[in-house]
């Protein structure tokens, strides 16, 4: 009796030893089911004949792209690519396709890896120039605000793009007027309140200067902001917003 029922105890632990693979192997560890990767990516990666690729890639929960390159010191032009991506069968790696070509990226935590053409990882001394870094979608400092309305008019006609950088390390505050390039302090306090001082600018004259004027007047006069899915106000107390920003990471 007992050899007869050794082979069916053998089956049985099989079975459930398979099962026990299984479930592991779909509850491991991997980027695209245990990390927040959807978002958007920034970075320079290494160029042969230019200054360097800044690099922006979006990821998007419904597993399209969107890809943007400027080739620095060579070109001010801004190429944009739109496909649809894949995740290969281990879950760290996406291949970006597009009709002309395919690029693969290795996902990290808030970080997205360029690899080389086999799939690796590039080493060497440049390799960490080839890792692209997740932005967050409420974050306000170290990045490039476009001024795209004042006092509820949409920038239009302007000389050179109107842009402010709220400056982490040192509380600075830096941008373009439309005309002149600035730079002051600011203060961002308890209740979303802001206090920018001692802004200075270049003095080149403009054919229009009258956003120049208006954006400056804005800064001297906002005391709070707002930050809503990516779009930064200034306001002074209750009144209308008097300045609308949104991320442009090519502004310059």
């Amino acid at each position: 009796m007992i050899k007869k029922i050794v082979p069916f105890l053998m089956i049985a632990v099989l079975i459930v030893s398979c099962k026990t693979n299984k479930n592991a192997a779909l509850n491991s560890d991997n980027s695209m089911s245990n990390l927040d990767w959807n978002g958007t990516y920034v970075g320079t990666t290494p160029c042969a004949d230019c200054e360097g690729i800044k690099t922006v890639i979006t990821l998007n929960n419904d597993l399209t792209f969107t890809k943007n390159t400027q080739y620095l010191g060579k070109s001010t032009d801004v190429s944009t690519e739109n496909g649809s991506f894949s995740w290969n069968k281990a879950g760290n790696t996406v291949t970006l396709k597009t009709d002309t070509a395919s690029n693969d990226y290795f996902v990290g935590e808030h970080t997205l890896t360029h690899l080389d053409l086999n799939g690796k990882k590039i080493t060497g001394d440049l390799a960490d120039k080839y890792i692209l870094k997740q932005q967050g979608a409420d974050t306000l400092k170290d990045l490039p605000w476009k001024l795209v309305e004042l006092r509820g008019k949409v920038i239009e006609n302007a000389p050179k793009q109107p842009y402010l950088i709220l400056g982490a390390a040192d509380n600075r505050v830096s941008g373009n007027t439309s005309c002149n390039g600035f730079g002051g302090e600011y203060e961002l306090l308890e209740g979303n309140r802001v206090k920018f001082s001692k802004m200075m600018h270049t003095m080149m004259a403009c054919p229009n200067m009258t956003i120049e004027n208006e954006f400056m007047q804005v800064l001297e006069m906002a005391d709070n902001y707002t930050l809503v899915n990516g779009v930064l106000n200034l306001n002074k107390g209750r009144m209308a917003t008097m300045a609308k920003f949104e991320i442009d990471y090519f502004v310059n």
